[in-house]
């Protein structure tokens, strides 16, 4: 029981990358091959070199990918972290005086 807790499941599929660069958009996404869901601590790791591609332009890449995911343990603390990140964000402070 107490090494399921720590046992992480690793496994390679294809995916496809689309980079683009431009005065309307600069993002890159990656769409794994098959409908693998990814949850909190799970780790993907796109394998290739790295991507550059000229100013205005968009492309389309096929690479291979590595997914880890998380075991038991590493899920909850990455869930409790998480939670405690959101927190910070309901912090809200207030003026005495008068807003101009």
């Amino acid at each position: 029981m107490p090494l399921s807790l720590l046992a992480r499941e690793t496994f390679e599929l294809p995916c496809t990358i689309t980079v683009e660069q431009s005065s309307e958009a600069f993002h890159a996404h990656v769409e794994l091959a098959q409908e693998v869901a990814i949850q909190p601590g799970d780790k993907v790791r796109v394998h290739g070199a790295p991507i550059q591609i000229p100013f205005g332009t968009r492309q389309v890449f096929e690479r291979r990918a590595t997914v880890t995911r998380a075991s038991p343990l590493l899920r909850g603390l990455t869930r409790l972290a998480a939670y405690f990140d959101l927190a910070e964000l309901y912090e809200v402070s207030f003026n005495a005086g008068r807003i101009k």
